[in-house]
């Protein structure tokens, strides 16, 4: 699999990941905030099955 996912992409994605699965933790949200686990696996992979997709690409070109 290509890498599809920037800098930027890969950060807001960890920490919104990180975000949502400390809240299901702590059993503060719902039951749906453990899909926190996407955002956090696709932006440690770098790479987003979506983003294939639909064509998008955020990485820098070299």
């Amino acid at each position: 699999m290509t890498k599809n996912v920037g800098s930027i992409d890969k950060t807001v994605r960890i920490v919104a990941g990180l975000v949502l699965i400390a809240l299901a933790i702590m059993d503060v949200g719902a039951p749906w905030t453990w899909i926190g686990v996407l955002p956090l696996v696709t932006g440690l992979m770098g790479t987003c099955p979506a983003y294939t997709l639909f064509k998008i690409d955020t990485c820098p070109k070299d």
